[in-house]
């Protein structure tokens, strides 16, 4: 019978942490984008979502992950990530970031977006190359268009 718990207690434990909801780090330049299929190589654009049951997909920037969101079901989604253009591979999350859609920024699908922790570092770079800042709100209804 003590057996029989410790099986139990391992396999508990086990499915506890086979559903972690976390972020995963991106492999540049062997991970592929999961909608577009490039590898993912770019660090200040990449892009990854988290789902409720923990399975990440990963994207070569921002654009590829909301044209994704098209044929997925978002209500399964627990994380919206960002790399943050300020400082490469970090993930932030999308739903908080300040996105600029300058022409003076290119990423790798050519919408020349790019992700911001905070708006002031948006300001800061939409100062200097110019654009549009969007929150995710609106970033969303712009691709919606």
């Amino acid at each position: 019978m003590q057996t029989l718990k410790h099986y139990l207690l391992i396999a508990l434990l086990l499915l506890f942490f086979s559903c972690n909801v976390s972020p995963k780090p991106i492999d540049y330049g062997n991970d592929g984008c999961h909608f577009c299929k490039m590898t993912i190589v770019d660090k200040v654009h990449a892009a990854e979502i988290v789902t409720q049951k923990g399975k990440v997909y990963k994207f070569d920037a921002t654009e590829c992950m909301i044209n994704f969101m098209d044929e997925f079901d978002t209500t399964e989604i627990a994380l919206y990530l960002s790399n943050d253009y300020m400082t490469p591979e970090a993930l932030i999350d999308a739903t908080k970031a300040t996105f600029l859609i300058s022409e003076n920024i290119p990423s790798p699908m050519g919408a020349f977006l790019s992700a911001f922790k905070t708006k002031a570092d948006a300001e800061t770079m939409q100062a200097d190359k110019g654009g549009t800042l969007y929150n995710w709100t609106e970033l969303l209804a712009k691709f919606k268009d």
